[in-house]
């Protein structure tokens, strides 16, 4: 076959294969991708992307699907013109229910054209997966939040639970950008404010063959701290050593920092998950996970659950170094030493606690600990609430039968710190299946199967609806 036949058979191929993965979906799938397309196609990175254009392209979708330009609207705060948040709402019925919030972020961490296999700000669907930055983190639920929303209305849904909605910009860039959850929960409370809210931070978790393992509700999540350690030190010529150096007392203060043990701290849904997962643990596991349900103190005990590193940081608060710099030249003393701790400290410690801790493990009047502002308000755990956990069950059950559903606590950290402000109970939701191995999530070559997208949008929509009725 010449080269020409060549091209032509094989952009053929493609074609018919596009066309056939179009004729498998149903028609509000078709739609579904549409705007999950145009979403993660629309670059939300800090640095060179915009959120006010992604969000305005949502807002214009549900402004077609009959929504008010009052009922669905862009907030861009002056001076922050590329970093827009929507907000909306589905009016309830009832005058006794409180509203309910969707959250979910439509920013996402940087990605570099070069590292990628693909471009990272074009889905690309092959085998089975969905590619890009963001089609995990967070586009797929903010997505689905919207289509939720958009097919309530054009099916003339009129729900008991008024449904209020947040699409926000920077979640994933730090203190660099304007957080648009905690500035609504800060300036305009009313257009967010719910009994209880829907977010990131849950989901579920599939081996690499695409089996379901389990389903996880985030109940509570871990808040971040970063701490700067410093040494100084006048300094002077290389060829004359001398032991108060500022590299070696910063090099033993990081090693403290390693040997840092904080002791276990359980909570209500730390605790519901060490009893839900002891039922498939090893025996070795199950019987530390007796002792230490008995008495959390029991060091043994939690050393032994303690050597998986992801068990370690949902026992106890972690402290870790994560950077390092020193040294101003080849051939002098150095005259200044520093280094950056990142703390994830658990619900119920203070950031004072963990502080002198730090301080404590350094025990060198000379290593200097500052903590770093701005950073998230404190986590709140919300309650382990049955009005919550109930419906998800009883959905998932029906969706994914014997697929156990547990009660997690993030290591991590979600805007749920920032519906906190104003007294939100904030939940990581269910039912959308993400890859045992992260799936590329703040990495290379993001990716979340087809299925999970398509299964997760059925069972949120429905979750929705139970939620909307109670």
């Amino acid at each position: 076959m010449g080269i020409a036949k060549y091209m032509i058979a094989a952009a053929a191929a493609v074609v018919a294969t596009a066309n056939a993965q179009a004729q498998e979906l149903r028609a509000d799938q078709a739609e579904f991708r549409e705007l999950y397309a145009e979403l993660v196609n629309t670059n939300t990175a800090f640095s060179n992307g915009n959120c006010t254009i992604a969000a305005e392209q949502l807002a214009k979708r549900m402004w077609d699907a009959g929504y008010s330009k009052d009922d669905a609207k862009v907030i861009v705060v002056p001076g922050f013109e590329r970093e827009g948040n929507l907000v909306a709402i589905l009016q309830g019925t009832s005058k006794t229910l409180k509203p309910m919030l969707l959250l979910a972020h439509i920013d996402v961490v940087e990605a570099r054209r070069e590292d990628w296999t693909r471009d990272p700000f074009m889905l690309v669907e092959e085998d089975g997966f969905f590619y890009a930055r963001g089609v995990a983190d967070d586009k797929a639920q903010a997505a689905m939040w919207i289509d939720s929303l958009i097919r309530l209305k054009k099916e003339g849904y009129k729900p008991k639970r008024t449904i209020k909605l947040a699409a926000t910009c920077g979640e994933e860039s730090n203190a660099e950008a304007l957080n648009g959850a905690e500035w609504l929960a800060r300036n305009m409370p009313d257009s967010i404010s719910a009994e209880f809210a829907l977010n990131e931070g849950g989901g579920g978790r599939v081996d690499k063959n695409g089996n379901r393992q389990f389903l996880a509700m985030q109940v509570g999540e871990k808040a971040t701290r970063t701490f700067d350690l410093q040494t100084t030190n006048p300094g002077g010529h290389s060829s004359v050593p001398r032991p108060d150096n500022a590299i070696y007392d910063l090099a033993e203060a990081v090693v403290a920092i390693k040997n840092l043990g904080f002791p276990v701290q359980l909570n209500a849904t730390t605790r519901a998950f060490l009893q839900q997962y002891s039922a498939t643990a090893p025996a070795a596991a199950q019987k530390a996970i007796a002792d230490l349900l008995a008495d959390e103190s029991n060091v043994a005990a939690g050393g032994i659950l303690s050597a998986e590193p992801v068990m370690n940081a949902t026992l106890r608060t972690t402290c870790v170094t994560t950077m390092l710099e020193a040294g101003h030249a080849a051939n002098a003393l150095p005259q200044r030493a520093k280094a950056v701790v990142n703390c994830r400290i658990v619900p119920g410690m203070s950031t004072e606690e963990a502080q002198a801790a730090i301080e404590k493990a350094i025990a060198n009047p000379r290593v200097k600990v500052t903590l770093r502002k701005p950073h998230r308000p404190m986590a709140v755990a919300p309650p382990l609430d049955k009005r919550i956990m109930d419906p998800a069950m009883k959905v998932a059950g029906e969706m994914f039968p014997g697929v156990p559903l547990i009660p997690i606590m993030a290591t991590g950290a979600t805007d749920a710190t920032m519906t906190a402000l104003i007294g939100i109970p904030t939940y990581g939701i269910p039912g959308i299946f993400y890859e045992a191995d992260g799936g590329g999530v703040h990495g290379l070559n993001e990716r979340i199967r087809t299925k999970s997208v398509y299964d997760g949008r059925d069972y949120l929509h429905r979750l929705v609806k139970l939620y909307a009725e109670k």
